[in-house]
């Protein structure tokens, strides 16, 4: 770069960044040039494409959480019906055992009674 001594100078070199800057912009294509448009469609045809992927991902997780609920909700009452089944297994063992203490209490009794009927009968009274 060379050295810029006088202010004509300077203000030529200014003249010169604004031809060149000037020169720039012109360069550039208007709004309806076909290339300008085509890039145009493109990205609008991009952004379509991604707003679809967007509501089928949305579309998707929506099933899944659906599906996710359904399951809990079967798993829930599958869970609610085995413990269903075990109160009623529960309670019938209640039941059985009871049975069967009182069976055993009768036939301790009847034992017992028969022991005392025999000492009786031994004794003589």
């Amino acid at each position: 770069m060379k050295m810029i001594d006088t202010f004509k100078d300077r203000q030529q070199a200014a003249a010169a960044a604004r031809a060149r800057m000037v020169a720039r912009l012109s360069e550039r294509p208007s709004a309806d040039d076909p290339a300008v448009l085509a890039r145009a469609a493109e990205r609008k045809a991009v952004e379509e494409a991604r707003e679809a992927r967007r509501a089928a991902r949305a579309e998707a997780a929506a099933a899944a959480e659906l599906a996710a609920r359904e399951a809990a909700a079967a798993e829930a009452e599958a869970a609610a019906a085995a413990e269903s089944r075990a109160r009623d297994a529960a309670i019938a063992y209640a039941a059985q055992q009871a049975e069967r203490a009182i069976a055993e209490a009768a036939a301790q009794k009847a034992k017992r009674d028969e022991r005392y009927a025999a000492r009786k009968a031994r004794t003589g009274r």
